[in-house]
């Protein structure tokens, strides 16, 4: 094991005075000097601050629980039990879901020597038998108990990791296991692998850090003895002839070569900056994983190539009456995995491996190459039978084969539904099954009208004069030009924001309309005239703040439309979008991905609705109150769970040209300011945005995630989080509003949906900060 390295300035102290007030005294003055000088002094401050509203509601509620205590014929003067503080902590606070959250909290202050162990244990234990101190008998505030709270709660979770993490591979219980293997589903280092090598990783993990930068974690040249994953921090890469070869961060991992490999190290590992952690896998470990990982793969191999991977994995009989073996598609060519498919799929249960596969299948496998597989093997059926059995038996199997075949083609047609219309491949090969299987209704309905979506398209001309034209939804630019102009000539197509900046699109763009951006517009020009162009008026923003428009709406009735209005756009996307979306739409011909670009274009519109109505609100007072209703409105938002416009008011709020204006957050209310301070550690990206997965698992389907987050190439969490459970969409129910006979005007639901749906903003940031300055310099 690695000992933990502990700051230095950190001073555990074992008292025998009898003087108790003496001895609190010193040790607050010990530590108040060490957050004074400590790097992280505004954390310290913080959790020192949340210690002292804690102390003091323990002391004001339950003062018994500090008292003096005997074990194992031993006394300790004015302590508490390990489990005490947790019991005393699940009953305080209702957000609290498991004893292990509570240990979480208590670990916050052991880590930062507020409270400690009476036998200096670093690790916090939810026991009788188990006794700590608190270092500070001067603690108070207690009306911000709840922030303090709050505060730990949101970084319990950090230090219970880092606690499990440190204890020995073989202490760790099966909770243990849990919380690690849950983490490693969101290290980048460990995205690629499957279940069962995470699952033996969370047992042979071992927590590792080191203090100063510059440390030499192993040198060119060294034995390989270790595979390292950056917990936090980062770390140079240095050889011999080269110098600095690369810098890794949280999330990578390096040493793995020399272990496979069986050779020395090929560089140097040096700490970047100080308090780095590592979790570490030994050598021993990690050559066994890799053979058991090699005794549970099977590979199918065609002519010295392997065609179809399949990894074995342990599941629970749906009776619980034990384990069984089942095997998971790794890798394998397009045609091999459809092929495992069709042999393996149950008629009586859905299996997830066919739903991905459906769902991500033109990534790999366009739809001429995967109708024909199925069409084959139903052929195969129809004229083959196998070789043995009777006739009976012959006759089933057959029947069980086309079954298959049709589950998984209408599982296919249920998936993609109204997308098929416009594959001509599709529509012939759902044809051709139809008749070949003319008895099932479920393919039938799929076949009809050719009709395309179609949606009205402005674009504009050098003049600011426009025309409106009615097109597909996939139209390429090429189609957009020919119904304006005559071909040949030299005009193109111009995208065109707010700024200025112009975009000349390619021909064979498509989808043009649909995929503008937060105050672009389509301009068609001669190419001598691009340089010309300028933005309309209307994309420069509104002048003047809607304040008084709105300031008579109830906060909870603008989040209930934004929320209602969110789940319209949320609802009209296709899981298939996603997928091209990641992918990049220009890899499918064809394709597009209108409702999930209009979606993330509705997030940049809030946002920067926030951001205009304050920049434009000149008055102070205000200006204030606007703050503060907006923060109103993040509230209800997230008790809505509609995260995606939760977090784009958070952002709007978080804008610098917001954020610089000191005066008029001076003005909001201090409890009003915490809530926005307790909402902002929501937005922390570190540990690939831990504290918005932790808030997300604790909430149930239907909800509106934060999509900007999911498509930002964070792979590992878009995998867990774009599955089914998010898209359970039908059991939603719209937000209600007060209604409208009863309401003033303004506070009428159509007015405000109206509103909502309606936004204008500036989205030219230099602009806003110029406003923002000249209403504060």
């Amino acid at each position: 094991m690695i000992s933990i390295v502990r700051d230095p300035s950190y001073n555990y102290l074992l008292i025998c005075t009898k003087d108790f007030l003496s001895f609190l005294s010193l040790s607050l003055s010990l530590f108040l000097s060490f957050s004074h000088s400590h790097p992280l002094k505004f954390l310290s401050d913080r959790i020192l601050k949340a210690a002292r509203v804690v102390y003091s509601a323990l002391i004001e509620r339950n003062p018994d629980l500090i008292r003096d205590r005997k074990h194992h014929l031993k006394s300790y003067r004015q302590c508490c039990s390990g489990k005490d503080l947790v019991d005393w902590l699940m009953k305080l606070n209702k957000y609290l879901q498991s004893r292990s959250q509570a240990v979480g909290m208590w670990q916050v202050l052991v880590d930062e020597g507020i409270i400690v162990h009476v036998k200096q244990e670093l690790n916090f234990h939810d026991k009788d038998t188990q006794f700590y101190r608190f270092l500070d008998s001067e603690f108070g505030l207690n009306e911000e108990l709840q922030e303090g709270l709050s505060l730990l709660l949101q970084m319990g979770p950090d230090a219970l990791l880092t606690m499990i993490l440190r204890k020995c591979p073989s202490q760790r219980s099966a909770e243990d296991l849990e919380v690690i293997y849950e983490e490693l589903l969101h290290v980048k280092a460990a995205a690629h692998l499957s279940t069962s090598v995470r699952k033996e990783l969370a047992a042979v993990l071992v927590f590792e850090s080191h203090a100063k930068a510059g440390t030499v974690l192993f040198s060119q040249g060294d034995k390989g003895t270790s595979w390292y994953i950056i917990w936090k921090g980062s770390v140079n890469v240095i050889t011999h002839g080269k110098g600095l070869v690369t810098t890794l961060h949280e999330g990578e991992d390096f040493g793995q070569l020399a272990l496979v490999n069986d050779a020395p190290r090929a560089a140097s590992i040096i700490l970047r900056e100080d308090n780095c952690h590592f979790l570490r896998v030994d050598k021993q470990d990690f050559i066994r994983i890799l053979k058991d990982v090699e005794a549970n793969t099977v590979r199918l191999e065609e002519h010295g190539k392997a065609v179809l991977v399949l990894e074995k994995a342990e599941s629970t009989n749906q009776g619980g009456t034990g384990n069984i073996s089942k095997y998971t598609v790794m890798s394998g060519t397009p045609e091999k995995i459809l092929e495992h498919l069709l042999e393996t799929v149950k008629l009586d249960t859905n299996d997830p491996c066919v739903s991905d596969f459906l769902l991500t299948h033109r990534v790999f496998m366009p739809s001429s190459q995967l109708c024909p597989v199925p069409f084959l093997n139903l052929e195969c059926t129809y004229h083959a039978e196998p070789s043995e059995g009777s006739e009976l038996e012959k006759a089933a199997y057959a029947l069980n084969t086309k079954q298959k075949i049709v589950k998984l083609i209408g599982q296919w047609v249920a998936l993609f539904s109204q997308m098929l219309k416009d594959d001509p491949i599709a529509v012939d090969f759902l044809e051709t099954l139809r008749k070949e299987v003319s008895g099932d209704s479920r393919l039938s309905s799929m076949l009809r009208e050719q009709l395309r979506d179609r949606r009205r398209t402005r674009i504009f001309r050098p003049d600011h004069t426009s025309v409106t034209l009615m097109l597909p939804v996939n139209t390429s630019v090429q189609e957009v030009m020919s119904s304006l102009v005559n071909p040949g000539g030299d005009h193109v197509l111009v995208k065109m924001n707010s700024k200025g900046d112009r975009t000349q699109l390619k021909l064979d763009t498509t989808a043009v309309y649909t995929s503008l951006g937060l105050n672009e517009r389509l301009f068609l020009c001669s190419a001598s005239q691009v340089e010309q162009l300028t933005p309309l008026k209307e994309q420069q923003g509104p002048d003047q703040s809607t304040m008084d428009t709105w300031e008579q709406m109830c906060p909870k009735d603008i989040a209930s439309q934004l929320t209602n209005y969110d789940w319209e756009l949320f609802t009209a996307m296709h899981e298939v979008e996603l997928v091209y979306y990641i992918f990049g739409r220009h890899k499918f011909p064809g394709v597009t991905t209108a409702n999930l670009e209009r979606f993330v274009h509705r997030f940049n519109e809030v946002q920067y609705w926030v951001v205009t109505e304050v920049c434009l609100c000149t008055d102070l007072v205000k200006r204030a109150m606007l703050l503060k209703k907006f923060i109103k409105i993040a509230v209800v938002l997230k008790e809505q769970k509609n995260l995606n416009s939760f977090f784009a008011v958070m952002f709007g709020l978080s804008n610098s040209a917001v954020q610089r204006l000191y005066k008029t957050w001076e003005r909001v209310p201090s409890k009003t300011k915490r809530v926005y301070c307790a909402y902002e550690r929501l937005m922390d990206p570190s540990r690939n945005h831990r504290a918005y997965r932790l808030a997300v698992a604790k909430l149930s389907p239907p909800y509106i995630p934060f999509m900007p987050l999911l498509l930002k190439g964070n792979n590992t969490f878009l995998a867990s989080k774009c599955s089914a459970s998010i898209f359970k969409k039908n059991t939603y129910l719209p937000v209600s509003c007060p209604d409208s006979e009863q309401s003033p005007p303004l506070r009428n639901p159509s007015n405000i949906r109206h509103y909502v749906q309606n936004f204008e903003v500036i989205d030219n940031q230099h602009k806003l900060t110029q406003l923002s300055r000249a209403m504060e310099r």
